[in-house]
C-alpha cells in the first residue's frame, strides 16, 4: 500500500527538510519513495506558471496528479509545497486515491523570515517579489490537518516521527518484521 504525504505552510517553514528526512527514513526501510518539492517542480514542470491563483491552482492540480500516478505505482509520494489555499488542498485530496495525509509545517512567520536564507521575505516586503505568500498573499493554515508539526518547537526528528508514527497508526505503512 501506498500513500501521499501532502507538507504544507509557510515559506521556510521546513517542508524541504522534514520531505528530505522522509525520504531518508522510507529508503533507509527499502520502500519506493519520491519528494515532490515545489521549488523543482516550479523549475521543470511549471515552469512558466506564475503565482496569480490561477496559476497556483494549476500548479497543485499538476502536484496532485503526480503525486497520485506515483502512489498509484506503489511509490510513496512526500509533497512539499506551500499550497496556500483550503480549497487547492481540498482539490489535492480529492485527485489522489490513495490515503492522503495532510500535514501543516507550522511556524510562525518570524521565524520562517530567520530562516530565509535566499531573502525572500524580505525582497518581498520591499516590494520586489509580488504576491508573496504570508506577505501580500494569505496562506489559510489548514482547519483539520492530519498532523501538525510545530517547527520553530519541535526538531527535525520529532516531526518526522509524528508522520511516520501517524502512517503506521493508520496502517498505511508497515515495516517490515
Amino acid at each position: 500500500m501506498s500513500f501521499v504525504i501532502w507538507l504544507t505552510g509557510l515559506p521556510c517553514s521546513g517542508k524541504t527538510t522534514i520531505a528530505q528526512n522522509l525520504y531518508r527514513y522510507f529508503k533507509s526501510k527499502n520502500r519506493k519513495v519520491e519528494v515532490i518539492d515545489g521549488d523543482v517542480i516550479r523549475q521543470y514542470i511549471s515552469k512558466g506558471l506564475g503565482f496569480s491563483r490561477e496559476d497556483r491552482f494549476e500548479n497543485i492540480r499538476r502536484v496532485s496528479f503526480l503525486a497520485n500516478i506515483l502512489s498509484r505505482n506503489d511509490v510513496i509520494a512526500i509533497v512539499a509545497v506551500i499550497s496556500p489555499y483550503r480549497e487547492m488542498r481540498k482539490m489535492a485530496r480529492d485527485m489522489v486515491e490513495s490515503p492522503f495525509v495532510e500535514v501543516f509545517v507550522n511556524a510562525p512567520i518570524e521565524v520562517c523570515k530567520q530562516r530565509d536564507v535566499k531573502g525572500m521575505y524580505k525582497k518581498a516586503e520591499m516590494g520586489q517579489i509580488k504576491g508573496f505568500t504570508g506577505v501580500d498573499d494569505p496562506y489559510e493554515p489548514p482547519e483539520n490537518p492530519e498532523v501538525e508539526c510545530r517547527t520553530y518547537i519541535e526538531t527535525v526528528e520529532q516531526s518526522t516521527n509524528k508522520i511516520i508514527d501517524f502512517v503506521k497508526r493508520m496502517g498505511y505503512y508497515k515495516e517490515d518484521v
